[in-house]
């Protein structure tokens, strides 16, 4: 059982179930499920929803964040240990910010640079306490005051560590002036990013560990099959350092044909929860690019996830568990906090509901207590906007008074939940159900910077100058498209 959790969940995510127990419709346009609409097409309120959401949703990685560590937390408001993997969605969020006239260049580069001094200097070795990371990993949750390993249960973890990487690089690719702030900004980033022993990550080898700890060693679980791992084995591969070998995206990639089918009228590599499609595009461009399994199917990564992003709309409508609110403009299942771990009587007899768990819906699993999680549809708007914007629009008009407010959408909402029970997060609001009281890192990190991406591609454009990224997917044999075009000149 607790494997099927490993597979399903962020690593570090594993580690908290242990411990906690955990109106109007768009239809697809008929021109093909590959087509997308831009951000000029939009009506005048349809852009200042857009707008409004990625401000607000950038302001949660600004306010929240030390200015001092740059560590951001968790989760917010409230107390919250620091999330590595939200460190990396803010240090990418800050370029987003200068970009939009949120924050100047000098306010984001003094930071970033502070984040980046921070990594850089933390202690890395084997002790239990005393250490942010070992071999240049980082423990998935650090303490937001002295920056070490926030709890004993949280392992050092591989995929979170490449979420921080992923902000790291952008940082090395953005911050591209001759001033020394920024000189120093690449020298560190070039720095952190080479210092990780991504072989010594690999007791298994070809596959990438999920993660390690002092005292259980290394995670019986390791990286394998589609999902947000992705990005895992191509900073790997890139590493000038300590590369892993090519062999190991060829057995990442080995079980795929398991996913592989039609679910809901889409034909796609199946990741029941949207998160394991967003994570590793929310910093890489695919669109055009292939690898090997990717040519032999015939549509490469990002029209994949649009079919996934698809699906999800589809099977909402379609309802099968008859969950409350659930159709063509509310949809979303991934990871995200629920209204509790438990079994409840309603009118339609007993029904069983969650904490945090990966919700999702695909071949490979259905995971639905009828818990919607905003940053499903938010971050997969760069694939799917003409589904995306209207679903984002009817939610927040829906339940905008308990689900929206001056950092953007919460984490998650139920409208199906009306127990009244102990909540470890989150209120009952009469007359919707249960809604969070917070936002998560890793839910507001896809929602602002895949809106970005959708916008003008800035991230991407970003992390195409970087040498890095394109020694790993060229080692993982992706051909085409921007691939095939020289980098642009730094």
């Amino acid at each position: 059982m607790l494997r099927v959790f490993v597979r399903k969940l962020p690593i570090s995510l594993y580690f908290l179930l242990l411990v906690f127990g955990t109106g109007w419709s768009a239809p697809v346009r008929a021109k093909g499920p590959d087509q997308v609409s831009a951000y000029a097409t939009l009506s005048s309120t349809q852009q200042a929803m857009v707008d409004d959401l990625e401000r607000r949703t950038f302001e949660w990685f600004w306010q929240t964040a030390d200015p001092k560590t740059g560590l951001v937390p968790d989760s917010a408001p409230g107390h919250s240990f620091s999330s590595i993997a939200a460190v990396g969605f803010g240090l990418t969020a800050y370029g987003v910010g200068v970009e939009r006239g949120y924050i100047t260049r000098e306010q984001a580069a003094q930071r970033t640079l502070a984040t980046l001094r921070f990594f850089h200097d933390a202690p890395q070795n084997d002790s239990e306490d005393d250490a942010s990371g070992y071999h240049g990993f980082y423990y998935h949750f650090l303490d937001m005051r002295t920056g070490h390993r926030a709890m004993r249960y949280v392992e050092l973890s591989s995929v979170d560590t490449t979420l921080l990487l992923g902000g790291v690089l952008f940082a090395e690719s953005y911050y591209d002036r001759n001033t020394p702030q920024e000189k120093q900004i690449r020298q560190l980033a070039d720095e952190i990013y080479r210092a990780v022993d991504w072989p010594w990550m690999q007791p298994r080898a070809p596959l990438i560990s999920m993660g390690w700890t002092p005292g259980g060693k290394y995670i019986p679980a390791d990286w394998k099959g589609y999902d947000e791992g992705m990005l895992v084995y191509i900073l790997a591969l890139g590493s000038p350092t300590h590369p892993v070998g090519p062999e190991a995206w060829t057995a990442w990639l080995s079980t795929n044909h398991l996913t592989w089918g039609t679910f809901q009228g889409q034909t796609f590599l199946n990741f029941a929860p949207l998160f394991g499609h967003q994570y590793s595009q929310t910093w890489i461009d695919f669109r055009g690019i292939r690898d090997a399994w990717s040519r032999q199917h015939g549509l490469d990564y990002f029209q994949n996830s649009r079919r996934a992003a698809l699906s999800q709309r589809a099977y909402a409508i379609a309802n099968p568990g008859h969950w409350t609110g659930y159709g063509a403009n509310v949809w979303g299942l991934t990871a995200s906090n629920g209204p509790g771990d438990l079994t409840a009587k309603g009118a339609g007899g007993e029904r069983r509901f969650y904490g945090y768990t990966a919700r999702g819906a695909g071949l490979d699993d259905i995971t639905d207590d009828g818990t919607i999680a905003p940053t499903a549809a938010g971050g997969s708007i760069a694939f799917a906007p003409d589904i995306v914007v209207p679903a984002l629009a009817e939610m927040k008009r829906r339940y905008g008074a308990a689900i929206y407010n001056e950092y953007g959408f919460v984490d998650a909402f139920n409208p199906s939940f009306h127990t009244a029970t102990r909540l470890r997060t989150g209120r009952l609001v009469p007359g919707l159900g249960w809604v969070d009281s917070v936002q998560l890192g890793i839910d507001q990190g896809p929602i602002v910077l895949m809106i970005e991406n959708w916008r003008s591609d800035f991230v991407w454009n970003v992390m195409k100058k970087n040498p890095y990224i394109r020694k790993g997917l060229q080692r993982a044999g992706f051909e085409g498209g921007w691939l095939d075009v020289p980098a642009p000149a730094k």
